[in-house]
């Protein structure tokens, strides 16, 4: 990586944070992240502690991107957004909505691990009785099913009228044909972890496999990658976050902000999920705001993470920092 700041640099203002959770998601109660401040502001490295070094290096780069060069032009001051619904029992529904202010989007998961299509079904139901008919419904399964799990579980969901199913299927070769699959039900295929995790994020739409672009800036190294990616692939984007910070959020929402187009409400209001954060970046009236956010010092030393926590999160920057030297 060009232009890389010393590690000291990085050091000088890291803060390790643990931000709990109103309901676990994706297997998350707690939500580490390291923050630190560049000429430009703060910036968020917080991959999930699985990835390994290569791939957490990218997060890296686009924390980097983003405390050391300005941002690109915003075409848009506000951001809609969707509600996220976890995989939580039907009942609970009607409390997590109720944390996101005038979405009238949600995205709901499904296929989690123990549960059984029939928890999706009654999940999607409360939701629809929630938001009501006008209100808009997307699952996503983050690759959770096979292409006849899929189309199983997609005709079953499609009477409480679905936007879209998020990566469905884990390979570009299942969602293209769980695409042909599904069409008559003109419920689209969107991509996320096909674009995010893979070496090559172009081949989902070279093979007709998704109708639109899940993007989230941190996984693919910054704002900039991710709009040469959407430009490249020539479909709808929807951006997303990878259960990020505030700091992290204000990142995400800059790069919906300087899409071309948005079709759709992006997946930025994930600050609902947090029972305290370093700021407050919750959706109001269903939108959110593009602009920098800076950390509220005594959030910052509320949240602080354990000394072992952090020592670890320094040791895993070093270590990424050290392979962006490489690259």
């Amino acid at each position: 990586m060009t232009d890389l700041p010393a590690l000291a640099e990085l050091l000088e203002t890291a803060r390790v944070v643990a931000l709990p959770m109103h309901t676990r998601f994706r297997g998350v109660d707690v939500r580490e992240a390291l923050l630190f401040e560049g000429p430009e502001g703060w910036a968020e490295f917080s991959p999930f502690p699985e990835y390994g070094d290569d791939e957490a290096a990218t997060w890296l780069e686009a924390a980097i991107a983003d405390a050391w060069h300005p941002r690109p032009a915003g075409l848009r001051d506000r951001i809609p957004v969707n509600a996220t619904v976890p995989a939580v029992p039907a009942e609970r529904v009607p409390a997590v909505l109720a944390r996101f202010d005038g979405c009238r989007t949600a995205k709901v998961k499904v296929a989690e691990a123990g549960q059984t299509l029939a928890d999706d079904i009654a999940r999607v139901r409360a939701v629809r009785a929630e938001m009501g008919p006008e209100g808009r419904i997307r699952i996503d399964a983050n690759a959770g099913w096979n292409v006849d799990e899929a189309e199983r579980a997609i005709h079953a969901l499609a009477p409480f009228d679905l936007e879209y199913a998020e990566q469905p299927c884990a390979s570009v070769a299942e969602l293209a044909e769980l695409r042909e699959r599904i069409r008559y039900l003109d419920i689209l295929v969107a991509a996320d972890e096909s674009v995010r995790k893979a070496t090559d994020p172009l081949e989902v739409a070279r093979a007709g496999a998704a109708d639109l672009l899940v993007v989230k800036a941190q996984p693919l190294g910054g704002i900039r990658r991710a709009l040469d990616i959407v430009a490249d692939a020539g479909l709808p984007a929807v951006v997303s976050s990878a259960l990020d910070t505030a700091v992290g959020l204000s990142l995400g929402a800059a790069l919906a902000a300087a899409l071309p187009t948005l079709e759709f409400d992006c997946g930025l209001g994930t600050a609902s999920l947090f029972a305290d954060d370093v700021a407050d970046a919750r959706p109001r009236a269903g939108w959110v705001s593009p602009a920098r956010v800076i950390p509220d010092p005594a959030a910052l030393t509320r949240l602080q993470a354990s000394a072992d926590r952090r020592d670890w999160w320094i040791a895993r920057l070093t270590r990424c920092h050290t392979t962006l030297a490489q690259r």
